[in-house]
């Protein structure tokens, strides 16, 4: 299976996520944000970053990328999609997910390794978890407050479209200690912290990542 991992001027963790794909099984395959081409991929990450250098804000002009309008079209046919960092501001700004990504309520960059909760291990890129799972990954952002009115809470919270919430201190301010929201079918996953930075015991926390990407190769051979 292919695994295709954007890599977007100002991206910073484009070869962690292909290695994090590698490891899991997958072939990573690398997709340039100015081509129109997927190339036959059975999945996409968007990595974190600074993607055109959050010039305007973040995500907003990598939404315009070519390659986001085949991401787009691909997602809205059921392709497993997952944003992390900069991806999920990204899928806001593509209005893959609802909500929005702003500046953390303390006005400083984070970088720590966070406690989450698995909520949601039904969607394509959870099902390697149980809900309620804890685990621990790294977290580094200065926009990863996520916020949305409270309807929209609401529905997230009621069809349980919240996958991942912060545990301890919430980071940055986002609503509800939401760390990570899929949409409607559960194909499209955007998550602040960095699951790539845990996928081996030699570097970063442990490999409590590692279950984000190997739990997309389950669902694509259903």
């Amino acid at each position: 299976m292919k695994v295709g991992v954007v890599t977007f001027p100002g991206s910073l963790d484009d070869v962690d996520a292909q290695r994090a794909v590698r490891l899991a099984g997958a072939e990573p395959v690398a997709l340039w944000h100015g081509d129109h081409d997927l190339k036959a991929v059975d999945a996409v990450v968007l990595p974190g970053g600074f993607s055109y250098g959050d010039y305007l804000r973040a995500g907003a002009i990598a939404r315009f990328a070519p390659v986001m309008s085949e991401v787009i079209d691909a997602a809205n046919g059921g392709m497993p999609v997952l944003g992390i960092c900069n991806g999920f501001q990204i899928l806001c700004e593509s209005h893959l997910l609802p909500g929005a990504l702003i500046r953390n309520d303390h006005r400083k960059f984070v970088c720590r390794d966070q406690r989450l909760r698995i909520d949601n291990a039904a969607t394509a890129w959870t099902s390697a978890y149980e809900a309620g799972d804890e685990i621990v990954i790294p977290l580094k952002n200065g926009e990863g407050g996520f916020v949305a009115d409270e309807l929209t809470l609401d529905v997230l919270e009621g069809e349980g479209r919240v996958v991942a919430r912060y545990l301890e201190d919430n980071p940055n301010g986002s609503l509800r200690d939401i760390a990570g929201i899929s949409n409607e079918r559960g194909n499209v996953v955007g998550l602040m912290p960095h699951p790539e930075h845990a996928v081996e015991d030699l570097c970063g926390p442990g490999t409590d990542g590692l279950g984000f990407f190997t739990s997309v190769l389950t669902a694509l051979v259903k």
